[in-house]
């Protein structure tokens, strides 16, 4: 497929490709994930904890957002961690336990493929694939998500430019799969003082090149759990169409990121708040 210049006013300085790009007059598209759309007037909530650790800590979690306006519930099965000796995840047994939340609150799930070899499996269980930051540019695992059909929650690469990030919802669009969600959450930069740098800049941008689904990861982009409210709040002010965040019923105690994960209360206090912002902008949040 031959790639197609987008008409954009101001400087973008690379050619967006072909199934991606927002010609004009091309509508936004809407990604039904379960039922529930994303890229409607709706801002969708994801939230739950960054890993599946045991029944008790995603059951109680997972009641807990979703009593306070979540959509789809978050859970990591699979992890990717940058030290082998870190939790990597329950595997299948983290999965079945997702299912079963879901069978009690009706809830989609979003959890992420980490390798060619897992697709078939995590597809029998998650409503929405997840491609994580590490493999946003693992193109066998792309070609492979894409033969699914099944949704796909693509996240930015930590060292990935706008053009790369195009690129690589390009390979899964380009097996026939045209349910993408592009998700921005944080890139590295010189700065230290957060985890990543949260480019809030992408949001606009994106909407402007693609009819793709934007949403926004406040909690990898600081990687500081009172950092997330302001920035999950100023996501919807930028124009993102939903927001994965991580929350932990006992964040103290979790074995995978729990300084940057929302404790149920606070998840409610944001749950309110957003709820002003999205009206602000004309949108609604649940």
């Amino acid at each position: 497929m031959s790639t197609n210049s987008c008409n954009v006013q101001g400087f973008v300085g690379f050619t967006v490709p072909a199934r991606v790009n927002r010609s004009a007059g091309t509508e936004s598209s809407v990604v039904n994930v379960a039922g529930i759309g994303i890229g409607g007037s709706e801002v969708i909530v994801m939230a739950g904890p960054c890993a599946v650790e045991n029944q008790e800590q995603l059951f109680v979690t997972a009641r807990a957002v979703q009593k306070e306006g979540a959509r789809i519930l978050r859970g990591g099965a699979f992890k990717p961690r940058s030290s082998p000796y870190s939790f990597q995840g329950l595997g299948e047994e983290g999965l079945k336990l997702l299912k079963s939340i879901r069978e009690e609150t009706g809830m989609p799930v979003v959890t992420e493929v980490m390798d060619t070899r897992q697709v078939e499996l995590v597809a029998e269980y998650a409503d929405l694939l997840q491609i994580g930051s590490r493999n946003m540019q693992n193109f066998p695992l792309l070609k492979e998500v894409g033969l699914t059909r099944k949704p796909v929650l693509l996240k930015r690469g930590m060292m990935a430019t706008i053009e790369e990030f195009l690129l690589a919802a390009e390979y899964i669009l380009n097996q026939g799969n045209e349910n993408v969600i592009l998700c921005e959450r944080g890139i590295r930069t010189f700065e230290t003082s957060t985890r990543n740098t949260l480019d809030l800049s992408a949001v606009p941008m994106l909407k402007h090149l693609t009819h793709l689904p934007v949403i926004v990861d406040p909690s990898h982009g600081t990687g500081i759990s009172w950092m997330v409210p302001a920035m999950a709040k100023a996501s919807i002010a930028a124009g993102a169409d939903g927001l994965i965040m991580e929350v932990h019923y006992r964040p103290d105690e979790a074995l995978c990121d729990g300084h940057q994960s929302l404790d149920p209360d606070n998840f409610a206090i944001l749950m309110t708040e957003l709820r002003k912002i999205a009206m602000a902008v004309d949108r609604n949040v649940l």
